[in-house]
């Protein structure tokens, strides 16, 4: 038997385009941009100079910030330039520009074999610090963080988010197919670290595929696989945790605060070869996809690639694109250029066409409380967005929780006048942090 949750929607998935499409590995791109901000937290500045000559896996910018990561060369070559360079999430920031030098050769020491179940749990944590690890569902918050709970908050369960439930994006799902020893080891791994026996996996049910490879790799681990009804957004964390756990995650608070972590399928991964193999953060499995794009694909890219390279390794467009989105229709971000580089947060490129962005006119609420029985956080969007028409971001907090939103999108999926409410609400917490950090 399948669980869900109250409200969301049901969207055509469109995961046919890359669903059956193996991972393939880019080639080594004769060019890198790699921004120094790709987490929440505090941004990296350069350890490196122009004319410095660096190798894969070395370290190019950090910060002794802790709540932030370091970031790693994903090529070896020559660093060419630092300067503002355009950004998929904040416009554009300082990047370090990397010229290949053709031998994509490891820094000293890299790779290598570890046990990591002869590691403390201090020390693996320290590894994934180092190895520049995040959430890579797109959220991109430092994983070390997450792992380090307050004393007063006792963790008891971890889940791993392999819902996908974003239209379109499949990169997840290949990556259950193809790597479920990496992704149980980065799990178990997770769990060691946490201090925890009770591990779950969630699973959409539309990937039976995954859920008959994902128990038979689980075999005798004691994570469960728990197959969830197939309804967005069945993935977003607080959303996950109900589910699974049906507790629910105060308003306001974190999972930490029901004793719960969890993680990303490629953020699994990610941490089993940096503790088994040294391997920093340095590529990522990225689904490019959509109805403009030749032949969609999942892509194992370097980080600071560039859009467009990445679509020009899918055959380029057959017809041009409305719009350009850096993960999904319902909670990705649109972008001006193709010259925005892949950051670890980047889970897709989707290349929408006309027919299917749906671009309309934005018109008065009509009062018809469509978002409102969508919303999977009983909340009433319609006024949310009024009040971010207003700039009333204390209201919106004080009155109508604000700050609880996951900005799924449900709202806007399901409003006949085209509101923009999830802009609205992402402006109104704009609003309120800017207030909180004058204050």
């Amino acid at each position: 038997m399948t669980i869900s949750f109250r409200g969301g929607v049901h969207p055509n998935d469109c995961k046919g385009y890359s669903a059956g499409k193996a991972i393939e590995t880019a080639p080594v791109p004769a060019k890198v941009i790699i921004p120094t901000r790709q987490h929440i937290g505090a941004p990296c500045s350069p350890v490196v100079k122009v004319g410095d000559l660096v190798k894969k896996g070395q370290v190019i910018a950090e910060t002794q910030a802790f709540v932030s990561s370091p970031i790693h060369a994903s090529i070896s070559g020559k660093v060419v330039e630092i300067a503002d360079y355009p950004h998929p999430v904040f416009g554009s920031c300082m990047a370090i520009v990397i010229e290949s030098d053709g031998n994509d050769e490891w820094v000293d020491g890299l790779p290598l074999q570890r046990d990591w179940k002869a590691i403390e749990p201090a020390d693996l944590k320290d590894i994934i610090r180092q190895a520049g690890m995040v959430g890579m569902g797109g959220a991109t918050f430092p994983t070390h963080v997450k792992m380090s709970p307050p004393p007063e908050k006792k963790i008891n369960t971890f889940i791993l988010n392999a819902a996908e439930c974003e239209p379109y994006l499949t990169a997840d799902h290949r990556v259950l197919l193809e790597m479920p020893e990496a992704v149980v080891a980065g799990c178990l791994i997770t769990m060691k670290v946490l201090g925890v026996t009770k591990g779950v996996i969630g699973i959409e049910e539309n990937k039976p595929d995954a859920i008959v490879v994902l128990q038979k790799a689980t075999a005798g681990t004691g994570i469960e696989v728990v197959p969830l009804k197939t309804k967005y957004p069945q993935g977003a964390e607080k959303t996950l945790i109900r589910v699974i756990t049906g507790q629910e995650v105060p308003s306001g608070g974190l999972p930490m605060d029901v004793g719960v972590v969890v993680q990303n399928v490629g953020t699994v991964v990610a941490i089993a070869n940096a503790v088994e193999q040294g391997i920093p953060l340095i590529e990522r499995v990225t689904t490019v996809t959509g109805g403009a794009v030749a032949e969609p694909k999942n892509l194992r890219l370097r980080i600071g690639t560039t859009f467009g390279q990445a679509i020009a390794m899918c055959g380029g467009f057959k017809e041009t694109p409305v719009k350009i989105i850096m993960g999904g229709p319902m909670m990705g971000m649109a972008q001006r250029t193709m010259d925005v580089p892949i950051i670890k947060g980047t889970s897709g490129i989707l290349c929408l066409t006309a027919a299917e962005a749906d671009i309309g006119p934005e018109r008065p609420c009509i009062r018809c409380g469509r978002c409102v029985e969508a919303c999977p956080m009983g909340l009433i969007p319609s006024m949310l967005s009024i009040l971010g028409e207003r700039n009333e971001f204390q209201v919106a907090k004080e009155e109508y929780d604000l700050l609880d939103c996951v900005e799924c999108g449900s709202c806007v999926y399901t409003c006949p006048a085209k509101r923009n409410i999830v802009h609205y609400v992402k402006l109104l917490k704009a609003q309120n942090a800017a207030m909180a950090a004058k204050k």
